[in-house]
């Protein structure tokens, strides 16, 4: 899709929101989008981009939209899920996940969890050297059908977001490569444990360019040679690339493509594209991120030291990412009167402010944009994931309601709840005289 093709049909689905009542200045002030269209047409895209020949399960990471619906609209479209936790493995479960579909990758997992895992099949991941021994201790008591592995940690370094980056000399996750003992030791498991037949790596998501993510796959796809080749059979015959290919914040257009990705896994990982390994990715911000926005009214405007401000409904509570780390995670912004309609007059620097009581909670800073009234409304593009659907509740600000949008031949758009608004505390009204 190209980048106007995108920005077109978000306008077309505001303007039937307004039209249809999902946003309003009193009853629905703060509201979310999924272009269903747009994330059927991205899964697409993805599996277009992995050669045909190669046995690949595209594993979507659910912590980027853990809606179950949003889960449902990916699992027919041909995905697997990714979870990171007993919660959103309980949400893939729900969303009707086949648990062979499934991959359970978590730092933290308990004895219960792994259990669970295991009893039903799902694909595990071990983070470290004591979950393998947990891992000893269920199978004593039980077979599983569970494709089990181990996450290693390539430590190749950081892209430009620290907090993004999981293949760095110290990160919390996986077995570290290169540390003293630990790739022996590895070998040695795999040896002990013929149950092992996958490997993991993830080197990380935002900020890291496909080059680094292609150097961190091809040091599993190394290692992985590495192990078949000191037991002397292929024991290792699936490699898990994780997922993190990064989301433009800046326009429409959809760049990196997956296509890129691929072409920068067959440059550094030949042996990847070989057909003697079955593949898993995890990507999450790249599928969901450009198929959702949210829209909120502005309550009131006001100028302070010389610069205008609008105070709206959508801040931290669910840009929480954008509020605290705004210069890693900045959004745009776009203006639009309270029919949906962009607003097109003279770019004014100004603020733009969410609901909450501190005095980080903002949007944009120092923006240029078409100046910003009471009742207008703010529209935030490219927060499919992680945004809205993940809220922060902080004031106890209730959940915005999250709708899907389809938009037919005839350029009609039709709505499906994916997600009702929380209720939150309603004022009483007064009863007239």
């Amino acid at each position: 899709m190209s980048g106007h093709d995108r920005a077109d049909r978000r306008e077309r689905i505001l303007r039937a929101a307004v039209q249809e009542g999902l946003l309003d200045p009193e009853s629905a002030a703060l509201a979310a989008f999924v272009d269903l269209d747009g994330v059927n047409e991205t899964v697409s895209s993805l599996h277009r981009a992995f050669p045909d020949s190669l046995r690949v399960l595209h594993a979507f990471a659910a912590k980027a939209n853990c809606l179950v619906p949003v889960l449902d609209e990916l699992r027919r479209s041909g995905m697997g899920c990714e979870v990171a936790s007993a919660g959103e493995l309980a949400q893939a479960l729900e969303a009707g996940f086949d648990p062979a579909r499934i991959v359970f990758d978590s730092p933290a997992k308990t004895r219960q969890e792994l259990a669970w895992a295991l009893d039903l099949g799902v694909a595990v991941n071990a983070d470290s050297f004591q979950e393998l021994d947990r891992l000893d201790e269920i199978l004593a008591t039980r077979s599983s059908a569970s494709r089990l592995g181990v996450r290693i940690n390539p430590q190749i370094g950081a892209g430009s977001i620290s907090a993004m980056s999981t293949a760095t000399a110290t990160s919390k996750f996986g077995i570290p490569l290169a540390d003293e003992g630990n790739r022996r030791r590895l070998l040695q498991t795999y040896r002990d444990r013929p149950w092992l037949t996958w490997l993991h790596t993830h080197v990380g998501s935002q900020g890291c360019p496909p080059d680094l993510i292609a150097h961190g796959v091809a040091k599993a796809v190394e290692f992985a040679e590495e192990i078949n080749t000191h037991l002397g059979r292929r024991q290792v015959t699936g490699i898990d690339v994780g997922g993190g290919l990064s989301v433009n914040f800046d326009s429409d257009e959809t760049t990196p493509g997956f296509d890129t990705y691929v072409d920068q896994l067959r440059a550094h990982a030949p042996a990847l594209f070989s057909g003697r390994y079955e593949i898993v990715t995890e990507f999450g911000r790249s599928v969901m991120a450009k198929n959702g926005f949210m829209a909120a009214y502005v309550e009131y405007t006001k100028t302070v030291g010389g610069r205008p401000i609008a105070i709206t409904h959508a801040g931290a509570q669910v840009a929480t990412r954008t509020a605290f780390a705004p210069d890693a995670w900045p959004l745009r912004v776009e203006a639009h009167d309270s029919r949906g309609r962009a607003k097109h007059g003279r770019p004014v620097h100004q603020d733009v402010a969410g609901p909450c009581c501190f005095a980080g909670d903002l949007l944009a800073r120092d923006r240029a944009l078409p100046l910003l009234d009471t009742g207008d409304l703010v529209v935030v593009p490219d927060t499919g994931a992680y945004y809205f659907s993940t809220p922060f509740h902080y004031n106890s600000l209730p959940e915005p309601a999250v709708h899907g949008a389809r938009i037919d031949a005839d350029g009609r758009v039709t709505f499906r709840l994916l997600r009702p608004a929380q209720a939150g505390f309603q004022v009483p009204v007064r009863a007239g005289r």
